[in-house]
């Protein structure tokens, strides 16, 4: 069975992989032939919770391809971005943009900018938050902030 689109892209900081990344990524797996994904320049970084901690642009390259190796993801392209819209609006050929509830903002800011270009809107698909044991979401903040873990459990003091 084919996918519904071809081109789709996904984009996050993807700081200290976690269950909520990892769901993103498989519905833009899912859903596309082809998977663009904008990561996050280190610079783009600076005013986020806990920004001192986030892993540098190499090492969080390096946690996406290895997770896409594992689960044998080969139709993708990593693209670093350094503003909201990335890429975004000079891709013609993009059909569709994954975000969770949380990001689906971010996906109206895209699809703004690709009106102002003449581009046809991205559909947005949002896929739920993944839910930590200590409150609504797992986040990278809150890993960062040592207060969960990236399966979503309460980190032991």
């Amino acid at each position: 069975m084919g996918r519904p689109y071809r081109k789709v892209v996904v984009g996050g900081t993807f700081d200290r992989l976690h269950l909520g990344h990892k769901a993103l990524l498989r519905k833009a797996f899912e859903i596309g032939e082809y998977v663009y994904v904008g990561l996050t320049s280190d610079e783009m970084i600076l005013n986020k919770p806990y920004a001192e901690k986030i892993l540098p642009y190499g090492l969080r390259l390096r946690d996406l391809l290895k997770f896409f190796e594992v689960n044998n993801y080969s139709n993708y392209r990593v693209m670093k971005i350094h503003n909201a819209i990335g890429f975004t609006d000079r891709i013609k050929s993009l059909e569709a943009i994954v975000v969770s509830e949380e990001t689906y903002k971010g996906a109206l800011i895209v699809n703004r900018a690709r009106r102002e270009k003449n581009l046809p809107e991205l559909d947005i698909i949002t896929i739920k938050l993944v839910k930590s044991r200590i409150g609504p979401k797992i986040s990278s903040s809150l890993i960062r902030a040592g207060l969960i873990d990236p399966l979503g459990n309460p980190v032991k003091n």
